[in-house]
């Protein structure tokens, strides 16, 4: 079994704070994704769980054994790094040998190891070969392969992803989640700042800001029910739409008034006395769409990106507004320069006061999450739909 519990962990150097009362539980065979802005300590947490950084504060636990002073040798792990740091020298089979061979192994139990790895990996026809000869996605895969050839209870990848162009890296990406359905009772700890590889690859997400833990909780979770506006704006791309006004009636349908001008319906209970507090509506681009009714929102379209299957509209970039941003499905010609109208859902949105969602206040315990099922699609279309 190889559960992790992270105890009140901390890191400093010198009088600088960097990590502090980080508390998380692994359970055996999960995949955890590491995200969080640059210099959130994400890598550095990585490398406090490899043993290659001192914990300055707390315990780490692996398998319930204390870990903080154990040697990174003798913690059943292996570490994958953002640089593949192969020996140029030594051929596939070799590169992927070499821990073995320094641990005093069989040339019998090297060689059924590099069979397997290279196997699992689709690099059985490149064992001989020098890494000189292999594209970035092998050179990848060569060091994932020398992490397996060991068999660890815990893998963790520090960005191992950053390097490759983007057709390599969702290539890879779909292996990783290959590699990981094959290995079901392994844990896997993952550092990335790529959002789509937290979202497909994640058991559970940890992010990382202000050197705690922001929140933790599946992708979708996170994606629906994000507890600060930082995670709300962090998870999602393009970034949560966050527009500034007042709650003018309250209930189970809180109805705000906007400071630029329109209302909103958000299906998120308040009480009374919440009448008047200042709140920000958060809405995804995905969320909005176009209106010839009551609108949340109305603006002239600034600029607009054409991707094909979406069709993202900007306002405000020029600063007299709180910039928004609308995804559109489907192609939209002739937006730039024009007024559209949106609204969106009443579940579809969320309610921050202070920074906080106001699902969260007061410590109430939410209900199971469940995923929030897609919209049926407007057959009738929006203003600007096509025909």
């Amino acid at each position: 079994m190889a559960d992790l519990k992270l105890t009140n962990v901390a890191k400093s150097y010198g009088d600088v704070d960097v990590l502090r009362n980080i508390d998380l539980d692994i359970a055996s065979g999960e995949f955890i994704v590491f995200v969080g802005p640059s210099g959130c300590g994400k890598s550095t947490l990585l490398r406090m769980i490899a043993g290659l950084e001192r914990i300055t504060g707390g315990t780490l636990d692996i398998g319930g054994q204390r870990m903080n002073d154990i040697p990174p040798s003798q913690r059943g792990i292996a570490m994958v790094f953002q640089s593949y740091a192969l020996y140029p020298h030594m051929t596939v089979r070799d590169n992927m040998a070499f821990a073995l061979k320094i641990a005093g192994q069989s040339k019998e139990q090297i060689r059924e190891a590099t069979d397997r790895a290279g196997k699992m990996l689709q690099l059985t026809p490149y064992l001989d070969r020098l890494p000189k000869a292999l594209s970035g996605g092998q050179r990848q895969r060569v060091a994932i392969g020398r992490a397996i050839v060991r068999d660890p209870q815990v893998y963790l990848f520090d960005e191992p992803l950053s390097n490759l162009d983007a057709a390599l890296r969702v290539a890879t990406r779909i292996e990783i989640a290959q590699l990981k359905a094959s290995m079901p009772d392994r844990t896997m700890i993952y550092v990335t700042h790529d959002q789509t590889e937290a979202m497909t690859l994640a058991d559970r997400i940890v992010v990382l800001a202000g050197g705690g833990i922001a929140q933790v909780g599946a992708p979708l979770e996170l994606y629906e029910r994000p507890m600060t506006e930082f995670v709300a704006q962090f998870i999602g791309s393009p970034a949560m739409n966050l527009l500034p006004g007042r709650v003018s009636a309250t209930g189970d349908l809180t109805t705000v008034t906007l400071d630029g001008g329109g209302v909103a319906h958000v299906a998120i209970p308040t009480r009374a006395g919440d009448e008047g507090i200042r709140v920000n509506v958060g809405i995804r681009p995905e969320d909005m769409r176009e209106t010839e009714g009551e609108a949340l929102f109305e603006g002239k379209v600034d600029l607009t990106e054409a991707l094909g299957e979406v069709t993202l509209l900007y306002f405000g970039t020029q600063g007299q507004q709180v910039p928004v941003i609308a995804k559109l499905p489907g192609i939209h010609p002739g937006l730039s320069g024009r007024s559209v109208r949106l609204t969106a859902d009443p579940g579809a949105m969320h309610l921050f006061h202070e920074g906080r969602s106001l699902l969260y206040r007061d410590g109430v315990a939410l209900p199971p999450y469940a995923p929030r099922a897609a919209a049926a699609p407007d057959h009738a279309g929006g203003a600007f739909s096509q025909a």
